[in-house]
């Protein structure tokens, strides 16, 4: 072991970029310490590194503890979990994988998309309960339709693509891109405002992160403006979008359905409306859960905290490349990828 330098693991991160962590470092995992505060803050007091995916709250009060921590790996391309200030006070590198599972989030949106435009789940269902109702299941073809991206961002691009090649119409808002930039200009996407991008959808694909401005951002003035035959697919972060209108606005039938992946609270209610229309296809946060992605996902992770141990920069990091103070005022760019 290097200087004996501690590595702490308090969730389900496992690969062969952690097995080579293991052979040069104290590797310490526990995949349920995320649920124990206490355990948690204690036996991060002497840990050079701390690894997590999205249910670690890596906030003010539990890096209070950190009294060596060198580095912050976030196995996932968000890091709304990680108070970013905070961590920077205490000199620790946020590194993170901003693109190595953006394709099978990207399969995952088309996967839910055809699935709500041929009625898959109903129909496996009815089948398998003995049905064979072919009309009830009658669906349409996604050539020539319109697909609106919330987000044209490494993701959302990917998705774009693949719309193209379904011969699909593609729109996309984004605040931070012009006519010029990269993404709309390969991807073959039209920006357009948002009200546009909301009114013209046949489908509407979230890519947002989480951020203060982003929080309740798709809510019922949002419902509204679409199609009463539009769908709604999120696989960004449940927190964009307001269930509770979400519920109303199918209920009173003002768009036609919804595809989630994320939720508001994970997880989420066994009582939500939500679980009660044939209309909405629910998945459990497993857009980014491939065997190819998540071996990219863990491998970069740890090459990057892997780096910063051995006084090397981090290639994929948010607040800097190195461990250093900083005051507060620390920017927030790039969350969610």
């Amino acid at each position: 072991m290097a200087g004996g330098k501690k590595i702490l693991i308090a969730e389900d991160i496992t690969g062969p970029g952690i097995d080579r962590l293991q052979q040069k470092y104290q590797v310490e995992s526990d995949w349920d310490l995320w649920k124990k505060i206490p355990q948690l803050k204690d036996a991060l007091r002497d840990a050079d590194a701390l690894l997590v995916r999205n249910q670690t709250k890596v906030n003010a009060d539990l890096l209070a503890q950190a009294q060596r921590l060198k580095v912050v790996g976030r196995a996932g391309a968000g890091y709304d979990n990680i108070d970013v200030e905070a961590a920077s006070q205490v000199g620790a590198v946020i590194c993170y994988s901003p693109e190595e599972n953006a394709v099978s989030v990207a399969e995952h949106v088309f996967g839910l998309l055809l699935a709500l435009a041929r009625k898959i789940p109903g129909a496996d269902r009815s089948v398998k309960s003995g049905g064979w109702e072919r009309k009830k299941y009658h669906g349409f073809e996604v050539l020539g339709k319109t697909l609106g991206i919330l987000g044209l961002g490494k993701i959302g691009f990917r998705v774009a693509l693949r719309a193209k090649a379904f011969g699909m119409r593609v729109l996309a808002h984004d605040a931070y891109l012009s006519s010029t930039s990269l993404h709309v200009t390969e991807s073959g996407a039209t920006l357009v405002s948002l009200d546009q991008l909301l009114t013209e959808a046949d489908f509407l694909s979230v890519h947002l992160p989480l951020t203060n401005e982003t929080r309740g951002f798709l809510n019922r003035r949002s419902f509204q403006k679409m199609k009463p035959n539009a769908f709604i697919i999120n696989t960004s972060r449940g927190e964009v979008l307001v269930e509770e209108d979400l519920a109303q606005a199918l209920q009173k039938g003002e768009i036609a359905g919804a595809a989630l992946d994320v939720r508001e609270k994970e997880p989420p209610s066994a009582t939500s409306p939500l679980h009660c229309f044939d209309n909405v296809i629910l998945t459990p946060h497993t857009a980014g859960l491939t065997y190819e992605a998540q071996e990219k996902v863990v491998a970069a992770v740890a090459e990057d905290v892997e780096r910063v141990l051995s006084g090397q920069p981090a290639l994929r990091f948010v607040n800097f490349a190195l461990p250093e103070k900083k005051e507060k005022g620390t920017d927030e760019r790039g969350k969610n990828g």
